[in-house]
């Protein structure tokens, strides 16, 4: 296992994506066992970090959305690089993890749309699924709600998905990564790197 800042060569990556302070790298943590480095204020890491394990690469986006001290200009540029990075290395990623806030997420996206603005969250989903990579919605910090399948049915919906959300158990996946509830995706991870015949890193997922 080797951790990077720049793009190691691989044949296989999965991407963590998701708005700034929503678990990524605890997620990333609670999946892997290895951190990757997290920023001191949310939104500082403007470029994709790397934790390489053989031929399999685990990669942190920048949050997307808020970016603290950093100007809107500077913020359209991660933007672009983010799609960019995305497009370029599409034939290797297996599976994109789209993190969500269970607490938050209904709140923001009726906020953006209330203002006649597609949210960022939403637009990342589509864009991923219009380019035909793998995605899953993993909805973290469900320990804070008590509604689960209220809120989970709540982000089916504003994800353009059908509810109830359990006829979507292959694309959305509630946890809690702080508390260590992974199973829900650490299961769609798995049976992902199973179909492509590689058990062998199966060791690397917890």
């Amino acid at each position: 296992m080797s951790k990077s800042k720049s793009k190691p060569n691989s044949s296989h990556e999965i991407i963590f994506v998701g708005r700034s302070n929503v678990g990524k790298s605890t997620l990333i943590r609670s999946l892997t066992g290895k951190s990757v480095p997290v920023g001191r204020r949310p939104g500082v890491t403007l470029k994709p970090l790397h934790l390489q394990f053989n031929d399999l690469l685990i990669t942190d986006m920048p949050g997307f959305g808020f970016m603290s001290g950093v100007k809107e200009r500077k913020q359209d540029i991660v933007k672009t690089k983010f799609v960019r990075y995305i497009e370029q290395n599409k034939d290797n990623i297996i599976i994109v993890i789209l993190v969500l806030d269970a607490k938050s997420f209904a709140q923001v996206v009726d906020r953006w749309e209330g203002r006649g603005e597609i949210p960022v969250d939403v637009e990342m989903f589509q864009f991923l699924r219009e380019l035909d990579i793998d995605v899953i919605a993993a909805v973290n910090k469900v320990d804070k709600i008590k509604d689960i399948d209220n809120v989970m049915d709540g982000v089916a919906v504003r994800l353009g998905l059908l509810s109830p959300w359990r006829q979507w158990l292959d694309i959305l996946a509630p946890v809690s990564a702080k508390k260590g509830d992974i199973k829900a995706v650490t299961v769609l991870i798995r049976n992902r790197i199973h179909d492509l015949g590689r058990d062998d890193l199966l060791k690397w997922i917890k």
